[in-house]
């Protein structure tokens, strides 16, 4: 009996694990299959195209998204960038930088950001080239692949250098920190010539000369060394040209945009008696604070020249100075809420760290033939102190102002108050006007002979940097 009595149980032990097993067996054959989809990947791009950048310079991070548009996984066997180390290109999937990832799943209708940038070695060409390069995305034995291309050119590069002579004009000239003129020295740019500034880069003339030699179509150009189209309308890329305590120097033909004080004067070389700089047929436009910034005592001619849409004042004396301008656009037209008169002239600056006040001469404070006007009711503002020893010598005489309460003041001659000059196409920065415009034959003759384009100036001339003929 004993016995009789353990086989039983021993036999409804077994019985036990095998319905267990049994009922195992039934709920795992129940469960859906993990399968895979048999499909390919999908991308937001099928080719990502960087626009010009320098040797040694990084560009910006661009983007792309893989997709499983399918309802189930797909199993991606690898990604590699297919020009491996050598690629000039560097990949991050998913947050992983890398040249060759293994098996990646992707869930169904789920996406995967891909990221890429680029830089390129100098290669001492003067020609721009493009690299290519691309990404494999190998799913279910298929081969799927993302292009990369790049156009990059080498340039000479300056960081906080000396310069004297003259510069070459087939590669572009890219300064870091700054490129500077020396006491005494000289530099000569000559037309056709590219600059591009990094963050907060200058040209620099200090105690020198800086003769800038653009010429009509062989123009020379200043701008930031980012050149992707989202950098094309950035103010602040870089500080711009400064002038501290410079001898004569001469810019011709220069465009200068996106900076943040296009031109600044500092003083000027005591032993010259003639202006510190002579601008002509030159362009300001965009810059985050000031177009031409006159500071403490420079001096400024300029002729045929357009300065608009900087975040401040197209023109602006401080703590004195001499300017005469003649046929110049100083317009307004910033964008923002923070705007201000086009031009501002001011003979004193207040030091909130010593607070000592200093007030200086103005000896010419000439504004002829030109335009100032802008999206402000009053486009310009005199915050003047006439003390004892200062001089303040204004004349502004055949101009169209925009002004809200048109001055009395002997100071303006034959000016046109308030009177649109129905520019071409202000978003577009084309300034030039239809012949119903109050500026048309409403200047005095000078010797500016020929407007900014190489026309003839009519008798009486036109009032700003053109002339219609």
């Amino acid at each position: 009996m004993v016995i009789k009595i353990e086989f039983l149980t021993q036999k409804k032990h077994i019985f036990f694990w095998l319905t267990l097993l049994i009922i195992g067996l039934s709920q795992t054959s129940c469960k859906k299959k993990d399968f895979f989809s048999s499909s390919n990947l999908s991308f937001s791009n099928d080719t990502i195209v960087f626009d010009t950048i320098f040797t040694t310079i990084g560009s910006t991070t661009k983007q792309f998204k893989i997709y499983n548009t399918q309802n189930s996984k797909i199993k991606i066997e690898s990604i590699q960038l297919m020009g491996g180390s050598n690629s000039p290109f560097r990949i991050n999937v998913d947050g992983i930088s890398g040249l060759q990832f293994g098996e990646t799943v992707l869930d169904k209708k789920d996406s995967l950001y891909v990221f890429v940038d680029v830089t390129l070695q100098v290669n001492n060409g003067t020609l721009p080239l493009i690299i290519e390069d691309s990404i494999r995305f190998r799913t279910n034995g298929k081969d799927q692949y993302v292009k990369l291309a790049v156009w990059g050119q080498d340039a000479y590069f300056h960081y906080k250098d000396l310069n004297s002579g003259t510069w070459q004009n087939d590669k572009p000239h890219v300064i870091y920190g700054y490129a500077a003129v020396d006491s005494a020295e000289t530099l000569t740019i000559p037309g056709g010539t590219n600059i591009y500034l990094h963050k907060n880069a200058q040209l620099i003339n200090y105690k020198g000369t800086l003769n800038m030699n653009g010429s009509l179509g062989n123009e020379i150009t200043l701008q930031g060394d980012r050149l992707e189209s989202m950098y094309s309308d950035v103010t602040g890329q870089y500080y711009g040209i400064y002038f501290y305590e410079a001898r004569p120097s001469q810019l011709n033909y220069v465009n200068i945009k996106n900076g943040t004080s296009g031109i600044h004067l500092y003083s000027r070389d005591a032993s010259q008696t003639g202006y510190t700089l002579t601008l002509t047929n030159s362009k300001i436009e965009n810059c985050a604070s000031y177009g031409l910034f006159i500071y403490s005592g420079a001096k400024v001619k300029a002729e045929n020249c357009i300065i608009s849409k900087n975040g401040y004042h197209a023109l602006f004396v401080l703590e004195g100075g001499d300017f005469n301008m003649n046929h110049c656009h100083l317009l307004g037209y910033q964008n923002g809420s923070n705007q201000t008169p086009a031009v501002g002239i001011s003979n004193f600056y207040y030091n909130p760290n010593t607070s000592i006040t200093t007030v200086a001469s103005i000896n010419e404070g000439s504004i002829t033939n030109s335009v100032i006007y802008g999206n402000q009711s009053g486009e310009i503002a005199f915050d003047t102190l006439a003390t004892g020893g200062v001089t303040l010598n204004f004349n502004l005489k055949n101009n169209v102002i925009k002004m809200d309460s048109p001055s009395t003041s002997s100071i303006f001659l034959n000016t046109i108050w308030n009177a649109n000059p129905l520019f071409t196409n202000i978003s577009e920065s084309n300034y030039k006007f239809p012949a119903n415009s109050p500026l048309n034959a409403a200047g005095f003759s000078t010797s500016v002979s020929l407007d900014i384009l190489g026309m003839g100036r009519n008798n009486p001339p036109d009032i700003g940097a053109y002339e219609l003929n």
